[in-house]
Parts: C-alpha cells; structure tokens; sequence
C-alpha cells in the first residue's frame, strides 16, 4: 500500500464552495473510480488556508488509473465549470507527494 497527500491552496473568499463542492460531488466521484479517502483537514497558515487529504492505493498503477479516469470524468469537468463561474478559482497551488512508509512506522488503520 502506498498513500497519497494532497495539499490544495484554498481561498477564504469561497472555501465555503470549495467544501461543499470536495465534499459533495469531487469525493464522490473520486468513490467512484477507486480512490480511498482516509482524512481530511483544514490547515491554517500564516500564508494561506490550505485543504489536505491522505488517500491511500495498492500500488502506483491503480493511482494513476484512477487518477486519470476521474480527470476524463464528464461530470467532474461540469461542476468544476459551474462552481468556476459561479465563485471563481476554488483551488490555488496543489501540492502533490506519494508517502512510502518507512520499516518503523506504526500502521495506518
């Protein structure tokens, strides 16, 4: 298993729109294809507010399966068009790593 941290740059002006879009149509889509969803927060620096979630994958091959396959999605490509128009830029900078646990590391759930 491997997981996957993701880091979204997120806007005070429309994080409201952010969430419940995440939360109500990208999560779900992402279900679809395969993705698991471990956690998910709100972090709050002296710079930005950021969006971070851990996803974790069987191996390298089935990530970017998924993550190709939900980047094609028709559905997806819509809401990201009407929640664009509708509140602007959702998401800024994306910050995206692959975690390899190492020997030592207590196990995840």
């Amino acid at each position: 298993m491997i997981q996957q941290l993701r880091i979204y740059e997120i806007f005070e002006r429309n994080k409201a729109a952010f969430h419940a879009r995440f939360r109500d149509h990208a999560a779900p889509i992402m279900r679809k294809y395969g993705f698991r969803i471990l956690a998910m927060w709100e972090a709050k620096g002296k710079e930005r507010t950021e969006f971070v979630y851990i996803l974790e994958w069987p191996d390298e091959a089935a990530k970017k399966a998924a993550w190709d396959a939900f980047m094609r999605d028709g559905e997806w490509a819509e809401i990201k068009r009407v929640t664009a128009a509708e509140h602007g830029s959702l998401v800024g900078a994306i910050e995206d790593r692959v975690l390899n646990a190492t020997d030592y590391s207590p196990k995840l759930i």
